[in-house]
């Protein structure tokens, strides 16, 4: 007997037939482990190739591992292969187990690579050495790679742990130049997987200068294909993925730069406290001292991650009241905030739009150099030095370790610039010898409230009330989540008159304009007069003690000098000091930095 079927019934298994069969299959890539290292493999080849020979290699999932070499007829011989391991040996994503098959990719006429089974430097197995077909243009890169039986061959990146919370996501890039969230995990406790490519497949040119430099990013900044928290559950689910890269980003990817995540940031870049100030995000940790030293805000994630993770070469922060500055600070890195308006900040949350600069945190110079050259279009860069410099609030004496490494550094600056003058600046003294006329008669009357005036008005007006009324729209009128200390901003924000704003605007005018015409000046030689220099202390904040509820950042100090002027601020690692830890009750070390000031547009110096 046949089954019948009523008129609703059928249409309803007709509508599931045609639901099944327009779903898709398809892959994400896959983990998987060679020797006690885990790798992601894509799901598309970097390229597929011809190889024969290669016979039977261990393999999981039909995945066999191979390293690709580069032949020329100057270096084929099986000499210069031993060298040219040897230089492998340093990629933390390539190893020994990479070497069962060898592809060699001859480029040019002459002698040839010998090809067969032998032992290699470095390997306790057997390795195949075949000749590689490709009409890849350029040539296939050297490295590590994995291979299939139908020549598909993939680039893996090997996975780390983000055992410091530093990163809100990991990413892969995709073939249109958007990227996606990395489908792979790692065992841990809230420690999202983090991959990264061998540093082999890249070579920096002056095209390129971040060539293969791994990069992680603020999440205030817009990646293509990716959503962005601002540090904020509800905006991370309400709001689509961004349609395009922001204009930083876009800049350090045109310079050959490898995003592997997005870094966390205290909430809509306002500062936060570890740990009691962090509600919808836990605070990373600064790996400095104890462990357990609260890591500055608001690009938190920057700085642990660039003080942490060695694989981690250069992290993009944002510096609005000192948000790159204090990380690098408190975790012994090379940091800057530059000269405002070096850059377009499209796509990218504002705090304030008149104080906001882009920035990064780093270990290496070199790198942070490069970067900058990247990110700063048109930057003229000195060879000739100022040869004064002022000290502000700087040790008087060299009778504490930290004092003493502040005190050494300025002695080898003095030095290298064959400085003629120092002298001690007092600011409240020369702006009450030259102060505008009409002016405040103090620099803290004058800005006192500016800066707390400018990042509330500014941040509700473009970033809160557009936010709070889309978001009420759909959700019958509920306003989402926010952490207490954007809320006491805010709140400040809304208690002061429309025509604060302006008020706050000028006093910030006022100050940069004498600040750059009697402090720090313009040189046609050396691009600024003088260098200022200051420290930050090197006192300890745990993250384990319970603080007030959060304050208006009121006042007026040394770190918001560059804020107003409008001046490059950039943080030195100098050394480092010991102090007695209440957590591990040992004596332990923190980082001793100076900060260097230069005249606007001087970042180049």
């Amino acid at each position: 007997m046949q089954p019948s079927f009523s008129p609703p019934a059928l249409g309803l298994l007709l509508s599931l037939v045609l639901y099944v069969a327009a779903l898709t299959l398809k892959s994400t890539g896959g983990t998987l482990m060679l020797g006690d290292i885990p790798y992601y493999v894509p799901a598309t080849p970097y390229s597929t190739v011809s190889v024969r020979g290669l016979g039977r290699l261990q393999s999981v999932n039909g995945l066999s591992p191979v390293t690709v070499i580069g032949a020329t007829a100057s270096n084929a011989t099986a000499g210069s292969l031993g060298s040219i391991l040897a230089g492998f040996a340093t990629d933390d994503v390539w190893n020994s187990g990479f070497l069962q098959g060898v592809l060699v990719q001859q480029t040019g006429s002459g002698p040839r690579y010998p090809l067969g089974s032998t032992s290699l430097p470095g390997s306790n197995q057997t390795s195949v050495i075949v000749s590689l077909a490709s009409n890849a243009s350029p040539p296939i890169p050297n490295g590590p790679y994995f291979l299939l039986a139908n020549g598909a061959l993939y680039q893996p990146l090997r996975l780390y742990s983000d055992f410091a919370g530093a990163f809100t996501q990991s990413l892969v890039p995709g073939p249109d130049g958007s990227y996606a969230a990395l489908p792979a995990a790692l065992p841990g406790i809230q420690s999202p997987a983090i991959g990264v490519p061998s540093r082999l497949y890249y070579t920096r040119t002056a095209a390129k200068p971040l060539a293969g430099v791994r990069t992680g990013i603020k999440d205030i900044y817009d990646i293509a294909g990716l959503k962005t928290s601002d540090g904020n559950r509800a905006w991370y689910g309400f709001y689509p993925p961004a349609p395009a890269n922001s204009v930083p980003v876009q800049r350090l990817i045109d310079a050959g730069a490898v995003l592997v995540g997005k870094l966390k940031t205290s909430q809509f870049a306002n500062g936060e406290r570890a740990t009691a100030d962090w509600v919808d995000y836990h605070s990373p940790f600064n790996p400095r001292g104890d462990g357990y030293q609260d890591p500055s805000s608001s690009s938190s994630g920057a700085g642990a991650g660039a003080a942490t993770y060695p694989w981690l070469d250069l992290t993009l922060g944002s510096d609005t009241g000192g948000s790159i500055r204090g990380p690098s600070q408190v975790q012994g890195l090379f940091g800057n905030r530059p000269s405002h308006g070096l850059v377009d900040l499209a796509g990218v949350m504002p705090l304030a739009p008149e104080l906001d600069t882009a920035g990064f945190l780093c270990r290496d110079p070199s790198i942070w150099k490069a970067a900058g050259t990247a990110l700063y279009a048109d930057l003229p860069f000195y060879k000739t030095y100022p040869q004064t410099i002022q000290t502000l609030n700087f040790p008087t004496n060299a009778s504490t370790q930290a004092s003493s490494a502040a005190h050494i550094f300025l002695s080898k600056l003095q030095t290298f610039l064959n400085v003629k003058t120092t002298t001690a600046l007092n600011l409240t003294t020369s702006w009450t010898a030259s102060k505008p006329a009409g002016a405040s008669a103090t620099l803290v009357s004058l800005l006192n409230t500016t800066y707390p005036t400018l990042i509330s008005k500014q941040q509700t007006r473009l970033v809160r009330d557009p936010f709070y009324a889309a978001y009420a729209a759909v959700h019958d009128g509920r306003r989402p989540f926010v952490d207490p200390a954007p809320l006491a901003r805010w709140a400040y924000g809304d208690s002061l008159p429309g025509s604060a704003l302006e008020q706050a605007q000028t006093n910030k005018t006022v100050f940069m304009n004498w600040f750059n015409s009697n402090i720090l000046l313009n040189d046609s030689t050396t691009c600024s007069d003088s260098l200022i220099l200051y420290t930050a202390g090197s006192d300890t904040a745990y993250r384990n003690e319970y603080i007030k509820a959060p304050t208006v950042p009121f006042g007026f100090s040394t770190s918001r000098i560059s804020v107003f002027a409008e001046v490059p601020d950039v943080v030195v690692p100098v050394g480092q000091a010991s102090y007695r830890s209440t957590i591990t009750n040992h004596t332990e070390v923190l980082p001793v930095t100076v900060n260097l000031m230069a005249a606007k547009g001087c970042d180049g110096m």
